[in-house]
């Protein structure tokens, strides 16, 4: 280890001359030494790559002993629906034993580290606070805090990285799909995110003897960076405009609203069967990875999002007109919402109706007061 950070417990690896991007995960040199002769747990799915070649079958050629995979929503192969209950096994190709922190089993236990000597995480995020990797992340780090393991974190950078927006989490409406008070939007990578979880002690444990945290981050990548995602890392986002549109159209999520889910489509256009009729028409179906899409079978109407121009910035002139069309308005929010948006403000905000430029004026002391913390934590140019 090259860099020590002001944390106590964290380590960095050498950041390296600016080259094309490069994910933790292909700077082996880094992190090999440290697995030599170690019993490993690797939580990682289907965008945990080196190259062409998964983390875990690296590590195998490598002569490496992973003993455990742990996967994540999605399932370790990534098919997974949004949600859906994913079981554990045995992976097909390795042989190995997965255990899914997803449902009932947020955080490995004590039995499943027992026979563990270090936790590797390795993970594509996409950069918005309710996709759940970021949860997994802080549960996976607690689980190591609390059972003495050191974790190796390969960091990969953001995709949404390169901005910072939308409503901070109301800590009372803490959930799965957003445990800390950040904006929608954070703009921070895995590595910087697990910073400011022990920087300012949003884990509040003690860590037993024998934790270290081991940061490998990537080479060529800045907050400015648009990162093309070499594998999707989820069913429903296909490739980069549904990356990038998912932050805005997934407040749909807790309405009655379509987002494509079970069309070519996902994360790209989205609709409803009351919608006035000279819209953009798509039907849902039942597909790998959508198997009960909202609105399954129904023609929706709407808008074809997958052309438009991609901002800075959550659009919310979509949900604003969603809802200004939708006509049974006291069934628009579900609770549902309330937790991807972090609290009840915004919904109330739209049936107050109030503009776009007045809600986002009202996340603003809340958004400059997280890019200050932010600030502190970031270990790639801004």
């Amino acid at each position: 280890m090259v860099k020590i950070c002001a944390l106590l417990w964290i380590s960095f690896a050498c950041l390296g001359p600016c080259t094309a991007q490069t994910p933790g995960a292909a700077r082996m040199d880094q992190y090999l030494h440290l697995l030599e002769g170690k019993r490993i747990a690797v939580f990682a799915n289907q965008t945990s790559l080196v190259g062409q070649t998964h983390l875990v079958d690296t590590l195998l050629k490598k002569g490496l002993t992973v003993v455990r995979i742990f996967s994540p929503e999605h399932g370790f192969r990534g098919n997974a629906d949004a949600g859906e209950a994913v079981n554990g096994g045995r992976d097909s190709a390795t042989g190995l034993e997965v255990v899914s922190l997803y449902g009932n089993h947020l955080k490995p236990t004590r039995a499943d580290l027992t026979d563990i000597d270090v936790l590797v995480f390795d993970i594509q995020d996409v950069g918005v606070r309710w996709y759940t990797y970021i949860s997994s992340l802080q549960y996976y780090l607690e689980a190591a805090m609390e059972n003495g393991k050191p974790l190796i974190l390969l960091d990969r950078p953001n995709p949404n990285g390169f901005y910072v927006d939308g409503p901070v989490l109301d800590p009372a409406y803490a959930s799965f799909v957003g445990m800390q008070p950040i904006p929608a939007v954070y703009g921070m990578t895995l590595a910087e995110y697990a910073g400011y979880l022990i920087g300012e002690r949003r884990i509040s444990l003690v860590p037993a003897r024998g934790f270290h945290l081991y940061v490998v981050p990537c080479l060529g990548y800045t907050h400015h960076s648009r990162y093309q995602l070499p594998v999707r890392p989820s069913p429903n986002l296909p490739d980069m405009q549904s990356v990038y549109l998912y932050t805005s159209l997934c407040f749909f999520e807790g309405t009655p609203v379509s987002v494509g889910r079970g069309t070519d489509k996902p994360f790209q256009c989205y609709g409803n069967p009351l919608f006035p009729r000279d819209g953009y028409a798509f039907t849902p179906h039942s597909l790998p990875g959508a198997k009960n899409p909202p609105q399954k079978d129904k023609t929706c109407y709407g808008e074809d999002l997958s052309r438009a121009r991609i901002e800075p910035r959550i659009q919310l002139r979509w949900l604003l007109e969603a809802y200004h069309q939708y006509p049974a308005k006291d069934s628009f929010f579900t609770p549902f919402f309330t937790k991807l948006a972090g609290g009840p403000t915004l919904a109330t905000q739209i049936r107050s109706g109030l503009s776009e430029k007045e809600i986002r004026r009202s996340w603003e002391p809340a958004l400059q007061a997280f890019r200050a913390i932010r600030a502190k934590y970031l270990l790639y140019p801004d």
